[in-house]
């Protein structure tokens, strides 16, 4: 049973791009509820097991993990159809995992290794599964935006009725190209929606500080771009205002921005010890808002057994423990692949 879609009344209700209360009044099934608080829970603990990975020095390289925001890509995941397609930056690891992208094979690119994804060569960045409709993994910042443009445009012109999720960070929202993208979007009417993940901060620098206006998701205003502040700790609120814009898009109206709300625990990177903020900060997100502990109440109250929720993490760990194991004991890429997937003969190809 899928969230009921907002209502005319409920739509005129709308003010400064925020939903209604009414988006969060409807509850779903208790087999999408369990669904939705799986694969939060794998994003979790695969993100945990990363970061111990990366201190161990199984991981090089970069690594941006996506702790405190699983509801955002789980909760759009959850009403996207098949063949809509997916962009995103650096911190990735989640998208992928929510798109149906195996444990093992991200696990393996994480560790370099060459049963992992782009066969041990990406890494945590870059990352891609065209059979998931998954286009990576960018570490430019924004350079993902204008590529989001470009498979809304092939979604267009392929006439497949699918849309593309073009995920960027507050700390993104204010490059060049993303406002040249907003541009080409509005005029040809492409089916994309700009999902800015607002965790509040920019690598180091709060977003009040870098961030001129009030609402990001105001920022396609001048191009006639709709949008809506959706509080992403909340993966209901962001399954049903992910519907509203999936709608959107589908029926030909053109782009639509989500601006999801929501709060990364961990440092930008695993490099950045995040001095900028406080411990009392980030323990009150926990506590206070965390995406998996409020959907677990909830389940509770739906009258879902407190064992049973024990098994899905028991499941869930096993299935990381799997996927670390299966990378650790992969094979390191053979000294040919540093000359492969490189270049292409036209002429021959």
């Amino acid at each position: 049973m899928a969230i009921k879609k907002q209502n005319a009344a409920s739509a005129n209700s709308k003010k400064r791009g925020r939903p209604p209360k009414s988006l969060k009044n409807d509850v779903p099934s208790a087999d999408i509820l369990h669904e939705l608080y799986r694969d939060m829970l794998l994003i979790r603990r695969f993100e945990e097991k990363a970061g111990q990975l990366y201190g161990m020095g199984e991981i090089g390289g970069f690594c941006h993990l996506y702790i405190g925001q699983e509801a955002v890509v789980v909760g759009l995941q959850s009403v996207a159809e098949d063949g809509d397609s997916i962009v995103t930056s650096y911190r990735d690891h989640g998208h992928m995992l929510a798109c149906g992208m195996e444990a093992r094979g991200v696990m393996a690119e994480l560790t370099g290794r060459e049963g992992g994804y782009s066969k041990g060569k990406g890494g945590s960045m870059h990352m891609f599964s065209r059979e998931k409709n998954f286009y990576g993994g960018h570490g430019i910042v924004a350079a993902q935006v204008p590529i989001g443009a470009g498979l809304a445009f092939a979604h267009k012109y392929k006439g497949d009725g699918n849309v593309n999720m073009a995920y960027l960070g507050d700390g993104a929202v204010n490059q060049g190209q993303v406002y040249e993208t907003f541009n080409m979007a509005a005029l040809w009417s492409l089916p994309v929606i700009f999902v800015i993940e607002n965790n509040q901060y920019g690598m180091g620098t709060a977003v009040n500080r870098a961030a001129a206006g009030q609402d990001l998701c105001d920022r396609g205003k001048g191009y006639g771009i709709p949008g809506m502040q959706v509080d992403g700790m909340d993966v209901l609120a962001v399954r049903a205002a992910g519907e509203i814009a999936l709608e959107h898009c589908r029926s030909g109206k053109g782009p639509y921005i989500l601006e999801m709300k929501t709060y990364r625990y961990r440092g930008h990177s695993m490099s950045d010890p995040a001095k900028y903020r406080t411990r009392e900060e980030v323990d009150s997100m926990r506590k206070q808002h965390d995406p998996i502990d409020q959907l677990k109440e909830l389940l509770l109250r739906e009258g879902i057994d407190e064992g049973a929720l024990k098994e899905v993490d028991k499941s869930v760990k096993q299935i990381v423990t799997e996927a670390t194991d299966f990378a650790l004991t992969s094979p390191l890429p053979a000294e040919s692949e540093l000359f492969t997937d490189i270049l292409i003969d036209a002429e021959t190809a």
